[in-house]
């Protein structure tokens, strides 16, 4: 089923881009380019077609439409979203290079003068400058050193006015974008892609969160330290069994606790859903994060979600299962091992931690080790040397070594990862060298 809807949906986001240059085709796209600035003209109206596309596909990428979510999962989804986002960018500031100097040659007066006479003088022009702007602005502040200067609510309130931008360049493709409206052909399919884009966002990324939210009526039931520093936040609701959430997946939560409620924080599940109750364990690592110790019962909570495909629907996985968490990734994987569990899995679980103390959930781990047979290995320590996901108690073997000598099957293991992205790629080329298929190392990063 995921890989069936992941092929489906890449099939269509390509078949688009073809289709807008076959329209821009048959509309006489290179009907002009021996007239004076035709050249320009025609490839500024080419660029422009294909950013528009790109820059709605872009929107329907982080739409939260479900069955792409769960074939690509959020990771996978966000880093396509980010690629198309720039590549629709740069085509849409070559379209307005290229139109202002086709337009100047054509006209015989200065780019400009020509500029500032399209802005002032064209329909919807005003409009589509101002969300060039807007789009602009994303784009600066979503590159990786920018973005590591911001807070993640900051990045995300700023985020949103991608779609205030892509909204206010519609009234310019409507009143003077000529392959826009050259045929009825075109009209049907840039209406439908735009009508496409809108539905998605108003259905999945607004009416139903706004839906689940009512229908579930979640709150804070009660909030349990587990560790320095880590809380685990327990929420029960309405028929919570008809949500259709599975451990290794995540929401993002706003809590209705005062100032700030407005953002939402993605956490993942921490143990399976059962019954009425949902468990969500954070870390403080400030901002939003901060909150969760203070939260008192009965505070409500709005849920978007569920998102996300670190799951143990993988077709038909082997029986012999090897977890590895670092930190907080513990707590994706202390909700995978319910699943895991139920279903008669060999489970070896490798922990990584800074020290013994910063480990979560040691009475439940070691109560799945004591009834379910799950070999838990705590891995405490600082690194064994730069770039190794082992703990200085490996610092004489290699990273293949040591993971051979800790799990000497692991070629023949579904193996599951959840923790920061540097020590995740380490992990994959240790795994990889040791023979794990990339069919079987599943993982998801949470990318902003």
């Amino acid at each position: 089923m995921r890989r069936w809807w992941a092929d489906l949906a890449g099939s269509a986001a390509l078949f688009s881009v073809v289709l807008a240059v076959a329209l821009w085709l048959h509309n006489g796209g290179l009907r002009d380019v021996s007239t004076p600035g035709g050249p320009a003209t025609s490839a500024g109206r080419l660029t422009g077609l294909v950013a528009s596309d790109l820059l709605l596909l872009q929107v329907l990428l982080m739409a939260r439409i479900p069955w792409v979510e769960r074939s690509y999962g959020q990771d996978r989804l966000a880093r396509r979203h980010r690629l198309v986002g720039f590549v629709s960018f740069w085509l849409m500031l070559a379209h307005l290079g290229l139109i202002t100097l086709g337009y100047a040659q054509s006209g015989g007066g200065g780019v400009i003068a020509t500029a500032w006479e399209l802005v002032v003088t064209y329909p919807g022009m005003v409009l589509a400058t101002a969300g060039t702007g807007l789009l602009v602005l994303v784009v600066v502040l979503s590159v990786r050193a920018a973005r590591r200067r911001q807070r993640y609510e900051t990045w995300h309130l700023i985020h949103l006015y991608a779609y205030l931008g892509v909204g206010l360049a519609l009234p310019h493709q409507l009143w003077t974008g000529a392959d826009f409206t050259a045929s009825e052909l075109s009209q049907l399919y840039w209406w439908g892609l735009w009508a496409a884009a809108l539905v998605a966002v108003l259905v999945f990324r607004i009416g139903l969160p706004a839906y689940r939210s009512a229908y579930h009526r979640l709150r804070v039931h009660t909030v349990v330290r587990e560790a320095p520093g880590v809380v685990s936040v327990y929420l029960r609701g309405r028929h919570l069994d008809r949500l259709p959430a599975v451990a290794g997946q995540f929401f993002c939560w706003r809590f209705l606790d005062g100032p700030g409620w407005s953002r939402a924080h993605p956490y993942t599940l921490s143990s399976a859903p059962s019954g009425d109750l949902l468990r969500i364990t954070v870390k403080d690592l400030g901002d939003g994060s901060s909150r969760m110790a203070a939260l008192r019962p009965g505070t409500r909570v709005l849920v978007e979600g569920p998102y996300g495909a670190l799951t143990t629907d993988h077709g038909a996985p082997r029986r012999q299962v090897l977890l590895m968490a670092a930190g907080v990734g513990i707590t994706t994987m202390r909700a995978l091992l319910d699943d895991l569990t139920g279903v008669g899995a060999q489970v070896t679980l490798l922990y990584r931690v800074r020290r013994h103390e910063d480990a979560v959930f040691r009475t439940e781990l070691d109560d799945a080790a004591r009834r379910h047979g799950v070999q838990v290995v705590y891995l405490p320590g600082g690194r064994a040397r730069p770039g190794s996901w082992l703990p200085e108690g490996f610092s004489r073997v290699s990273d293949l070594a040591g993971l051979r000598w800790l799990v000497p099957d692991v070629a023949r293991r579904e193996v599951y990862l959840c923790g920061p992205p540097p020590w995740m790629s380490a992990v994959r080329a240790t795994l990889r060298d040791a023979g794990v298929g990339p069919d079987h190392i599943h993982a998801e990063e949470f990318a902003w």
